[in-house]
């Protein structure tokens, strides 16, 4: 034993978990711009870490593994943090670009909060957790790292590598060599109507679906079909005089997507009153634990937390000064977010052992934070440019906080299972925070110049940032946000609410949560039909598959759908790149008619690919 706990914070393990930070922050800066959400790193960095370790250097331990995946999903949950939030500046017109500094700054502000803020908790949610808490993410990354250096953890790698192989080659062929569009989609007017379909032919897309479940995908798909199938064709009579794919995507921006935000606010609210009461609970055990036992020897010294986090809440400060220029602005935004920080950062800890992190609904948090911060602002009497850049800032910080203290939440309850120290997994989750945010800024502002549309456009739409966009402009006065059809998503989410309450009462197994619905209601239609195909996928060939070997094949799905994600998010990062050194997409004279079909037969093959290689054994 001691000699794999000398073994765990080696330098072999903090140079492979601080590349795989920038790396998977990169990936899921890509991600999140595009389908509004993020998948958690844990688990394929584990097994990344574990072959590697224990493939090419032969004498890794499980320790170093446990290490290289903190790192690894620190990048990724800061990545959540910054793309949920730092582009409404560039939407909203305050920046041209990404602030290089002021980026850099709120994201390691925000992600060291969040790991500060929650290490005084660990005792209540992580060593003693109430019988709720599950960690269902924490259990599977547990298990992972204990069958990494066997065949089955190396059949693991395998499915990892031949998923970031298919991502690679259809984002290539999309977006490099254009033999095949990046979507198909169309629109007629049928009866005065608009009606539109469309899909988006990504692996990243199918592979999220993949991860977060039929259940999940098809509430995406559910809420694709009220907004797309139903909102539109009931609104067609205010897009006369245009094409009708021109005025669904019309109706789509102006419209539909506002009735998707009112859902998504109430779907936030909803979400944190569920968990109320155990949120007051651990409140309550949290204050009997600090003064009856103070700061466990276990973790970093109470000194040093404190130090840290005086240092890092003077540096939001400093950034909210330089990106407003108001002492009075600065020290009222200052202070909700130090408030709300702390507040999400115990909502976020509990919600990650209660569900997991990848269902953590972090939008919900953020959107609770606009929403308050817009008002107390407001009340203050603080408006215009100045009042919506505090109020996205404050969110930014508060995101990041939230994001990293679910993720370190998770992370420490994955040591624990493997007997890995606290402290070394807190200094490393620390390091990978502060390698992670400095990729943030360069990679959004690489995607926002060389993506057609760049941020905010068809190929990027950056859901969340959009939305909250939106909000911010609504409460100081710009005319950005239609209350009327938020109040009107308010009602659909309130129906929603009483249908899904009639369900639980009666013990369905189907039930109508109403934020994957919100969300489906708010994402283009193109993002929808790929993340409910790839649900309905994984649910196929685990109903194929023996019932022993069931969460074996539905394992491989995962992985190999994380390596998908990873391909082509991090082919299109490597695309921007180019087109920034002045290497541009080849061009091909190919006519439109065989590049619908071979784009057709591109999502076919995605399919198939993906059912094929999720079941096989490597």
């Amino acid at each position: 034993m001691r000699r794999e706990i000398r073994n765990e914070l080696t330098v072999r393990a903090v140079v492979l978990g601080l590349l795989l930070s920038a790396v998977m922050g990169a990936a899921n800066v890509y991600l999140g711009l595009k389908a509004g959400m993020t998948v958690s790193a844990s688990i394929p960095a584990a097994v990344l870490a574990a072959v590697i370790l224990r493939g090419l250097f032969r004498n890794g331990t499980i320790l170093e593994a446990n290490q290289v995946q903190t790192a690894a999903s620190a990048g990724e949950s800061l990545a959540a943090g910054i793309i949920f939030t730092m582009p409404a500046m560039v939407l909203i017109g305050a920046w041209e670009g990404f602030d290089f500094t002021i980026t850099t700054l709120i994201a390691l502000a925000g992600g060291l909060l969040g790991i500060l803020f929650m290490i005084p908790m660990r005792r209540v949610f992580v060593v003693h957790p109430g019988k709720e808490l599950k960690f269902p993410e924490a259990v599977a990354c547990a298990e992972v790292l204990k069958a990494g250096s066997d065949a089955a953890g190396k059949g693991r790698a395998v499915s990892i590598i031949q998923g970031t192989v298919v991502g690679i080659v259809y984002k290539a062929f999309s977006g490099f060599i254009p033999l095949i569009n990046s979507s198909l989609e169309g629109a007629l007017r049928l009866g005065g109507r608009i009606l539109y379909l469309g899909a988006d032919i990504s692996p990243a897309l199918v592979a999220v679906g993949v991860i977060v479940g039929l259940p999940v995908s098809l509430l995406i798909g559910i809420g694709g079909v009220l907004g797309w199938l139903v909102g539109i064709p009931l609104l067609s009579y205010q897009a006369e005089g245009m094409t009708a794919l021109d005025g669904a995507w019309f109706l789509w921006s102006e419209q539909v997507r506002y009735i998707g935000v009112g859902c998504m606010a109430l779907g936030g609210l909803a979400s944190l009153w569920r968990v109320r009461r155990g949120i007051a609970g651990a409140a309550v055990e949290l204050l009997r634990t600090v003064r009856q036992e103070g700061n466990s020897g276990d973790d970093l010294p109470a000194g040093v937390i404190a130090g840290v986090s005086a240092v890092a809440v003077s540096l939001v400060f400093a950034v909210y000064f330089m990106a407003t220029g108001s002492t009075t602005i600065t020290l009222t935004a200052g202070s909700i977010m130090v408030f709300m920080a702390f507040f999400f950062t115990a909502v976020a800890s509990y919600v990650v052992g209660l569900v997991g992190n990848s269902n953590s609904p972090v939008s919900g948090m953020t959107i609770t934070t606009v929403l308050f911060t817009g008002l107390m602002m407001t009340l203050f009497g603080f408006t215009g440019c100045a009042g919506m850049i505090a109020v996205l800032c404050v969110a930014a910080v508060v995101c990041c906080a939230a994001c990293t203290a679910g993720d370190i939440c998770n992370d420490l309850r994955t040591g624990r299972m493997v007997g890995a120290s606290p402290r070394k997994q807190q200094i490393m989750q620390i390091a990978g925070v502060a390698v992670a945010c400095l990729v943030m800024a360069p990679v959004l502002q690489l995607l926002h110049n060389h993506t057609p549309g760049g941020i905010g456009g068809k190929e990027l739409p950056a859901p969340q940032a959009a939305l909250f966009a939106g909000l911010a402009e609504g409460f100081f006065g710009k005319g950005g946000l239609r209350w009327d059809l938020v109040g009107v998503g308010a009602g659909i989410g309130a129906v929603l609410l009483v249908v899904d309450a009639v369900l639980r009462k009666r013990g369905s197994y189907f039930r109508l949560h109403l934020m994957p619905v919100a969300v489906g209601m708010y994402l283009p239609f193109l993002l929808a039909i790929p993340i409910l195909a790839g649900g309905i996928i994984v649910s196929i060939i685990g109903k194929q598959s023996h019932h022993g070997s069931r969460e074996d094949t539905q394992q491989r799905a995962v992985l190999f759908s994380s390596g998908a994600i990873a391909g082509e998010s991090l082919t299109g990062v490597g695309l921007a790149v180019c087109a920034a050194l002045g290497i541009g997409r080849l061009e091909l004279e190919i006519g439109g008619g065989l590049k619908t079909g071979l784009t057709a037969v591109a999502g076919i093959g995605l399919a198939t690919l993906f059912c094929l290689l999720s079941r096989r054994r490597a």
